[in-house]
């Protein structure tokens, strides 16, 4: 991934001054006049979860209660079913195919919350069918975390390429694994009870989205910044409600708030219908609502100037983003 030195440049800043980023919660993000009004662009994929810029150009994402990874065109929204066959969410869970990213041409998916099939990572063949190449979910009981839980495979959110293998999330677990091809798995950060969510690498700089803990406040909805190998976790940014994503993008960082989660509902639950917003970090660690009114988003995608939105009922939505901020980056 080709990274402009304007971005290296606003991360490495957000480091130096992440004591800044607590501004962020006194003053609730206001969306910025320059940016346009979110814009559907396409609807009726079977519940809308992970989602990543695939080689050819196009926007993949996971649909969690078919079993499939589905192509939209950016440009038309056309809707093409790629990948099926993957173990289907169980009813009453956030679980089934949560997320979708490449090595090369080859996609890989991540599946949680699916026993008795393998929680874990699975790789698409040529023929669209899917071979298990990771079991998460046994290394998971196997290994289990610090931090307390009643889920013993965890539940495994988000799947980030990095340097010939993934990253992975597990949102109950509070940790961040690393997945090989090979089907290795090992502890790359452990975490309190923090919630990590989203993923996202800026050269060999990895940038993590948190949900904190239910009731998932302002305060604990951070971005954060470390290496693998080191146990040092940099804040870059907080304040917002139930984050579960972060980009880079258009020269800059962006986070995706899911909203306002409802006091009382289970651990796990998505937020209100309709609070959902997309973020955009400050040089300083405050956040900047780009978009709002987002219906419980679950991940974003910048390629140029627009930001691609998956929704949980599976729609995408698109940001146009404004003027003045640097230069493009795309996948």
């Amino acid at each position: 991934m080709h990274t402009p030195r304007r971005l290296t440049v606003l991360v490495l800043s957000a480091l130096l001054l992440a004591t800044s980023a607590s501004a962020a919660v006194a003053t609730p993000p206001r969306p910025d006049p320059s940016h346009s009004a979110p814009t559907l662009l396409a609807t009726g994929l079977s519940g809308g979860a992970g989602s990543t810029i695939g080689p050819d150009g196009s926007l993949y994402v996971t649909e969690p209660r078919s079993g499939e990874v589905s192509r939209v065109d950016r440009r038309t929204g056309e809707i093409s079913t790629v990948v099926s066959g993957l173990p289907t969410q169980l009813p009453g869970t956030p679980g089934g195919a949560i997320d979708v990213a490449f090595l090369g041409r080859t996609a890989y998916v991540l599946v949680t919350i699916v026993e008795p099939a393998v929680v874990g990572l699975y790789r698409v063949d040529r023929s669209g069918g899917v071979t298990p190449v990771a079991d998460i979910g046994a290394w998971s009981i196997a290994n289990p975390p610090d931090t307390d839980f009643f889920v013993p495979s965890g539940v495994q959110y988000a799947l980030e390429s990095y340097r010939g293998g993934f990253l992975v999330t597990d949102g109950h677990h509070n940790r961040v694994l690393r997945v090989t091809t090979r089907g290795e798995v090992t502890e790359v950060l452990a975490l309190g009870n923090v919630v990590p969510t989203g993923l996202e690498t800026v050269g060999r700089t990895v940038l993590l989205a948190q949900a904190g803990p239910v009731p998932h406040l302002p305060e604990d909805g951070r971005v954060v910044a470390f290496r693998p190998g080191s146990q040092d976790v940099r804040e870059v940014a907080s304040g917002g409600r139930l984050l579960v994503d972060v980009e880079s993008g258009h020269g800059h960082l962006f986070a995706l708030a899911q909203g306002t989660f409802t006091p009382g509902s289970p651990e796990g639950s998505p937020a209100a219908p309709d609070t959902g917003q997309l973020l955009e970090v400050g040089r300083h660690g405050d956040l900047r609502a780009v978009a709002v009114g987002l219906d419980r988003p679950t991940s974003v995608e910048i390629v140029g100037r627009t930001a691609y939105v998956v929704t949980l009922d599976g729609e995408v939505w698109t940001v146009r983003l404004g003027h003045g901020h640097g230069h493009s980056h795309g996948h």
